[in-house]
């Protein structure tokens, strides 16, 4: 009885440190890794996200920026981070699910080495086309493209990118033979579709509002499940007849696989209460963004299901990444 009553207590003791800090959580500062460099989409969510997070958890939660890769060096660094709670990150679609399928080597999988915390905010990709393009509609354009296969370009800021597999996807549910125009970035690419050099794009709606309300471009569906507030007369590719057509750029909040439940718990009621406070919404909605805050579950089947969506479309396009 003495000698089981020893293997008892050998077993349950190294658990009750770790219990008892996880209880105390967080007793000194939070480092939250942006996989970009400062100012961008990213950042900005993060930083929103940090600031509420901090008033909440009692501790500073301190930024650091670690680009490369897109997005992938900085999500490595999370997934290899010590899984104590106090190295977290906010990553994207791209490196959570596209570059697993885009990039050899990566390094981390998504599913297995993260802890999906929550998803943060989505940001809807807007298709436009030139303005001297004779098409007002997404309808008038499928049909431009039928008549005139392989003759249109679709501009996108890189392979492998959102707006790429966006247009990608137009192209295989719109059954139409557009041709993919890579730019390193994206402000040649719109400087090219307003000069009326290049004649359609999907990009993020934060770069394309300011050029689609002065006229600019002509804005013809929105590639998300709803519509925008900025834009409410839009309509989404769904209501058009594409409702395979939905490319949201998102951001969510991640961890290193393994860390305690209570620490878990206390991060993701920080963070969601931080995304859903007013302030925040209406700072994100500036942005583009829409601020999500859901739980763990859901966040994880959105994930898989945006690996294996997107996954279908790099082997359909045979996308690699530069």
């Amino acid at each position: 009885m003495i000698r089981w009553f020893g293997l008892v207590l050998a077993v349950l003791l190294p658990g009750l440190p770790a219990s008892a800090v996880a209880q105390d959580f967080p007793t000194r500062p939070i480092r939250l890794i942006v996989p970009f460099p400062a100012g961008g989409p990213a950042d900005i969510i993060g930083r929103l996200v940090a600031e509420k997070m901090a008033s909440s958890l009692g501790q500073p939660v301190v930024i650091e920026n670690r680009g490369g890769a897109g997005g992938a060096t900085g999500t490595l660094a999370v997934a290899r981070a010590e899984p104590d709670g106090y190295t977290i990150g906010i990553s994207t679609a791209g490196a959570l699910a596209i570059s697993p399928s885009l990039q050899d080597g990566l390094g981390y999988d998504p599913v297995k080495d993260l802890e999906p915390l929550t998803l943060a905010a989505r940001v809807p990709e807007l298709l436009v086309v030139a303005k001297n393009l004779p098409a007002a509609n997404l309808a008038e354009l499928v049909a431009l493209a039928r008549a005139r296969p392989g003759t249109l370009n679709f501009a996108s800021s890189g392979p492998g990118s959102m707006p790429h597999l966006a247009g990608e996807l137009l192209k295989r549910h719109a059954a139409i033979d557009i041709v993919h125009t890579p730019y390193r970035g994206a402000a040649p690419a719109v400087n090219d579709i307003i000069g009326g050099h290049i004649q359609m794009m999907f990009m993020d709606i934060a770069v394309l509002l300011p050029h689609v309300q002065s006229g600019a471009v002509r804005a013809v569906a929105v590639g998300s499940r709803q519509r925008v507030a900025a834009l409410p007369d839009l309509p989404t590719t769904a209501e058009l007849g594409f409702p395979a057509v939905e490319a949201d750029n998102w951001y969510a909040m991640i961890g290193p696989r393994g860390m305690p439940a209570p620490v878990l718990a206390k991060l993701r009621a920080a963070m969601v209460a931080g995304l859903q406070a007013a302030d925040v919404r209406a700072k994100l909605a500036e942005q583009g963004a829409i601020a999500v805050g859901n739980s763990a579950e859901e966040f994880t089947a959105y994930l898989k299901s945006e690996i294996d969506k997107w996954a279908a479309v790099v082997a359909a396009s045979g996308a690699r990444a530069r």
